[in-house]
């Protein structure tokens, strides 16, 4: 089983923290959706258990073009009944005909970016919608027949406070939503948040807060009875996000549309970054991609990358003799200062190593010989 992924980039107005591949031409959207229905049926098709619509926004795709994309990954995958199948969209989109939309399609999981609760940090951010419009979504989303939503939500504000934090943790928990993701707002090169911090507007928060609120996540969620099951996300028993476990557990995956990439556990491919360039190459017949295959360095340092993110670590077994000798030796420093520990043939994180888990992870990766 795979799971696709179809990228949609279209975005109505770009947030200043951004750095996915996106664009604010909704006039090509139509033409966009055309593209990917050839790339699709060009590629063939494969049995698949999770479908995945991230972006971009997926939501500011007009009813007919979402009809028309499902219309024809149900003609050319091989779905299974019990696929889990996720839009992500922005809350201001979600309304009473949206929410009519959904119930009409096969999707059975909404992802959808809060970020925060306070409308002065939303502005901020140059998010659209505002912070009354995330209860109002839900609600209209349970009555789609949605029972699985999924929150994005931020934390490590300029400025923001441990009690504004824990303000929007509560707010979070109160639409008992399914899954929650937490990231730390991250400054991405190239975009506006950047430029902000390199130009001395704005400063990072304090390493030390942002631990703080952290663990504070992680507490505040484990008591309200979330299983902190990947360093980012958070679910109720029964309702981890099965397409983003196959990245973390190296099950393939199919990625359509532009900047998508697919992986069939040997080979690794992506389509190009530039929208013209992957209409013009899929409407000629010559997509424009590139590949590369995965050796066994390669396999071995994604293992540790992707396997360290989870709550049930890497499995040692999956290592050949040479590699387990290199990484238990790489991790024993940290072993000993408690930032890893092994339980049997598993090598995970602690909750102490969370935290500084991209330092631990990249330390573990073998080099070029």
């Amino acid at each position: 089983m795979a799971g696709i992924y179809v990228h949609i980039p279209f975005c109505k107005s770009r947030c200043i923290y951004c750095g996915f591949y996106s664009t604010t031409r909704l006039e090509l959207r139509q033409r966009y959706v055309d593209a990917l229905c050839r790339e699709m049926e060009t590629r063939g098709g494969c049995r698949a258990d999770t479908v995945y619509l991230g972006g971009g926004t997926p939501s500011q795709l007009t009813p007919d073009q979402l009809r028309q994309l499902f219309l024809y990954i149900n003609k050319v995958y091989d779905v299974s009944a019990d696929a889990e199948i996720t839009l992500e969209c922005n809350p201001d989109d979600v309304t009473p005909a949206f929410a009519e939309l959904l119930s009409e399609l096969p999707v059975n999981r909404v992802s959808m970016g809060a970020q925060t609760f306070s409308d002065e940090r939303l502005r901020f951010l140059r998010r659209r919608h505002s912070a009354v419009q995330v209860p109002r979504a839900v609600e209209l989303l349970r009555s789609a027949g949605i029972r699985n939503i999924s929150v994005d939500l931020m934390y490590g504000f300029p400025g923001q406070t441990m009690e504004e934090w824990r303000a929007d943790i509560r707010n979070v928990l109160e639409l008992k939503a399914e899954h929650l993701s937490a990231y730390s707002l991250m400054y991405e090169e190239n975009t506006p948040l950047y430029q902000l911090l390199q130009t001395g507007k704005i400063h990072e928060t304090d390493e030390e807060l942002s631990r703080e609120m952290y663990y504070t996540l992680i507490d505040q969620l484990a008591a309200a009875g979330y299983e902190h099951y990947e360093i980012s996300n958070f679910a109720r028993p029964g309702f981890r996000s099965r397409h983003n476990s196959s990245y973390w557990h190296d099950v393939p995956y199919v990625g359509l549309g532009a900047a998508a990439h697919s992986y069939d556990g040997r080979k690794r491919q992506w389509n190009t970054d530039d929208i013209e360039a992957y209409l013009e190459g899929i409407e000629a017949g010559t997509p424009q991609t590139e590949s590369e295959e995965i050796d066994e360095q390669t396999r071995y340092n994604e293992r540790m990358m992707l396997g360290l993110r989870t709550c049930e670590g890497v499995d040692l077994r999956l290592l050949s003799e040479e590699q387990r000798r290199c990484c238990l030796q790489l991790a024993r420093k940290y072993l000993e200062q408690g930032l890893l520990e092994q339980q049997g043939q598993q090598l995970r994180l602690t909750r102490k190593g969370l935290f500084v888990s991209d330092m631990v992870m990249s330390d573990l990766f073998m080099e070029e010989p």
